[in-house]
């Protein structure tokens, strides 16, 4: 793959049901610590030229092109920024685990891969990122954004799955 830059940025409400993953991988007008910040409009033309090729934006594991673990059903640019939604894939080992960390709290973060079209330096550092063609989102340990954090609410479901696969994990050890 290209040598792609990431951008992990606040995810608004993820909410996790069952394998399903909702929110934010993007905000509009938000500075990450990177000084960066995402213009309105920037995916558009990327993700209308994926629509055109019958393309889709990847589910990786923290950026991990090795570690697809779902699939976005839905990537849309709205107002207020890049919506995804999507299924992790618990037939697939590291689906498995994501679900489970998710569960527990311990991953909460969404992170975009993409190669800049268009920037504009801004006057005091860091770039107003105009053009992006988006590559892949992921779910990601740490976020840029001190406030980039997933809240998995997911009636009890993902925590459900989380510990039958412990229960099965412990009956195959005895």
């Amino acid at each position: 793959m290209l040598s792609l830059e990431t951008k992990f940025h606040q995810p608004g409400l993820v909410r996790a049901e069952g394998s399903v993953i909702e929110g934010y991988a993007s905000v509009f007008g938000l500075r990450d610590q990177g000084g960066d910040v995402v213009a309105p409009g920037a995916y558009a033309a990327s993700l209308k030229r994926l629509a055109a090729r019958e393309g889709r934006v990847r589910m990786l594991w923290q950026h991990d092109q090795a570690q697809p673990i779902g699939i976005w059903d839905e990537v849309v640019e709205d107002d207020h920024g890049l919506r995804v939604k999507g299924r992790l894939l618990t037939d697939v080992a590291k689906g498995r685990e994501a679900a489970a960390l998710m569960a527990a709290g311990a991953v909460d973060g969404l992170s975009i891969g993409y190669r800049t079209i268009r920037a504009e330096k801004l006057p005091d550092g860091g770039r107003k990122l105009i053009e992006l063609e988006l590559w892949e989102v992921s779910l990601v340990t740490f976020p840029m954004l001190p406030a980039a954090r997933v809240s998995a609410k997911s009636d009890g479901l993902l925590r459900a799955f989380a510990a039958g696969i412990e229960a099965a994990t412990d009956a195959l050890r005895r």
